[in-house]
This record gives structure tokens, sequence and C-alpha cells, in this order.
């Protein structure tokens, strides 16, 4: 695993996930603090913290995850398929957005929803001395409309660091960033791109309505 800087490029094992990895949660997309894109210019899409129970992953560690996220299909999915970019992606290198762009190309059937790469958060967000508990994911693609209510399965494939808190809101943001980009080339390996045909992140039968 090379570095650069004092960070990892990539997280996990090479040839791919070990236990507890993956794991498995899901849950409707809900509002959470909004400070993902007012505040930190970094969007994310929250499910309840009951999600954390299927599985039996109640005592999941706090820190930052990657994986893929599999969403319903919803206006923001047709709309812009996994494999569209934007340039208004600024903050994932062109490199890395042609090489996630890669692995998506041959989606076909987002009728039954879209596969896309997350970087997530479980944890307080001690930066904002939070007295709750969330699961905030970030999903690497720019969407120019809202999903709530869709619902969202997602495929844990690796843990990238523990939860930290931050001397300010800049550190805070260079972090996540730095966590965005370890997420997209941990998931650009083989045994890890692979893992995005997982069945189980378009299963939304019986899990609640289906976002239109």
């Amino acid at each position: 695993m090379s570095t650069q800087g004092d960070r990892p490029k990539t997280a996990g094992p090479d040839d791919g996930p070990q236990p507890p990895f993956p794991l498995k949660l899901d849950g409707k997309v809900i509002k959470g603090f909004g400070r993902g894109s007012s505040e930190l210019g970094i969007p994310t899409a929250n499910i309840p913290i009951s999600g954390l129970s299927v599985g039996g992953h109640e005592d999941v560690d706090s820190g930052v995850y990657y994986g893929w996220a599999g969403l319903s299909p919803s206006k923001a999915t047709h709309q812009h398929p996994p494999h569209a970019q934007s340039d208004k992606y600024s903050h994932l290198s062109s490199g890395l957005q042609e090489t996630l762009s890669a692995i998506a190309k041959d989606d076909s059937e987002l009728e039954k929803g879209a596969v896309y790469p997350m970087c997530m958060s479980i944890g307080w967000n001690p930066f904002y001395k939070n007295t709750v508990r969330s699961v905030e994911v970030h999903i690497m693609h720019h969407f120019e409309t809202d999903f709530y209510g869709s619902h969202m399965n997602l495929s844990i494939l690796g843990f990238i660091r523990k939860e930290l808190d931050y001397v300010s809101k800049d550190k805070l943001i260079e972090d996540i960033k730095t966590d965005i980009e370890v997420s997209g080339r941990s998931l650009a390996r083989e045994p890890y791109a692979k893992l995005r045909k997982d069945p189980y992140l378009l299963e939304f039968e019986g899990k609640g309505e289906v976002a239109s």
C-alpha cells in the first residue's frame, strides 16, 4: 500500500476485502444536518442510524469507510447515470473520474436503480459536537437534483481511518477530500470494482417505496 505524504493512497488489501467486510446495510435517504453541501461543499446522503441494525452492525466502529451504494430508481439516477461525469464535480481528480467512469461504462439496468462509488462516515462528527451518531454517505458523483426518499443499499468494503476532531473547517474539508480520493483509488482495484455487480445493491423490493 503506497503512500502520498502521511496518508495511504489506498485502503484495504489489494486482493480484495477481508472480514468483517463486506458489511451490508440499507435505509431510506433522509435529510441530515444540511452541512455537507452548504458548509463543506461535499454533499452527503444520510440514512437512519437504525440502518446499522441490518446484519447486526450496531457496534461497527466510528470512522470513514468506502464501498458501493445502490440507489433505487429516481429522477436523479435516470438523469445522471453513474457513467455521466460533470466538470462541476471539482473535488475528484480528473484521472480518478476517468477511472471510475470506465468501471461503470457497462451500466444497462437503470430501471432497477443505479450503483455509485461512495465514501461514508459513521459516527458523532466531533468537530460539530453532534449528540447523535449518524450515517452520512458521500456518493462520488454530481447530481443536479436530490433523491430524498430513494432507498439506498450499501456494501461497505473497507475502513479508511478513525473519526477525528479538527482545529478548523479547512482541515476537515482537506481530510474529507483525501478520504474521497482514497476511496476512489481503492474501489478502482479489480477485486473491489467487480463487487459493484453484487445483486444486493439493486434489490429494493420490500424495502419501502421506490422514489418516482
